[in-house]
């Protein structure tokens, strides 16, 4: 990862981090099989709904025979981070257009935000909205072609964790933190590895009261609290 804020750079930033989208695509494709989901159904639910575990849940729901209204309330608690995450990353683009954040901000992913927090440590703290269509453009993609695979695959493969797919977000996820603490500057590594135990414990505690996204939301929301506290002024 360099400093260059280009289109094609965003293609090339995004490439690592697209072994979590396939692994987890394909492993979403083969559950959506086994639930007699049509190849075209995945399809235009990746295309359209564009969340992993959300569509997981979908899926399951669906099979279940539950009602839509339940569908569409899992699915917007389940990605309610997002809302987040869209806010913290909105203040690099205030003086883009609205047509730009739009598509930002549709597209945006776990996965493109950690790596535009990374990004950041390059840029001197700026981000462009060629760079981040190229990122969230080609995981769009990829995410979309993984899932129909999978689907495709499903008869061949009755348990794909097996494989260890369901491990591919976790192992990703890890890297990223890894690149986020080693090359951003602006905060010690002591500061750095406090907050990430503190919010570590704390998710530990609150996923035995709440549904993980819940206790995700809550842990973030404090870790943010909390890395304003110990970050030295």
């Amino acid at each position: 990862m360099n400093a260059e804020l280009t289109f094609k750079s965003g293609l090339k930033d995004v490439v690592p981090t697209l072994f979590g989208y396939i692994g987890v695509g394909l492993a979403m494709g083969i559950v959506a099989n086994t639930s007699h989901l049509s190849v075209l159904a995945v399809l235009i639910m990746s295309l359209i709904v564009y969340a992993g575990s959300a569509q997981f849940i979908m899926i399951s729901m669906l099979l279940a025979g539950s009602p839509i209204s339940a569908i569409v309330l899992s699915t917007f608690l389940i990605n309610s981070r997002m809302i987040l995450m869209s806010m913290s990353i909105a203040q690099y683009f205030k003086k883009d257009s609205l047509a730009h954040n739009i598509a930002i901000g549709t597209l945006l992913t776990d996965e493109t935000f950690a790596l535009s927090m990374n990004k950041l440590n390059q840029t001197k703290q700026t981000l462009s909205p060629r760079w981040m269509h190229g990122a969230n453009l080609l995981a769009y993609v990829v995410w979309a072609i993984a899932t129909v695979i999978g689907c495709l695959l499903g008869n061949l493969i009755a348990d794909p964790n097996q494989f260890g797919l369901d491990f591919a977000v976790v192992g990703m996820f890890i890297g990223l933190l890894y690149l986020q603490i080693i090359t951003d500057r602006s905060k010690t590594l002591r500061t750095q590895l406090i907050v990430v135990l503190f919010v570590a414990i704390l998710m530990y505690f609150l996923m035995r009261w709440f549904p993980g996204n819940i206790a995700l939301l809550i842990a973030t929301l404090c870790g943010c609290g909390f890395g304003m506290v110990v970050t030295p002024k």
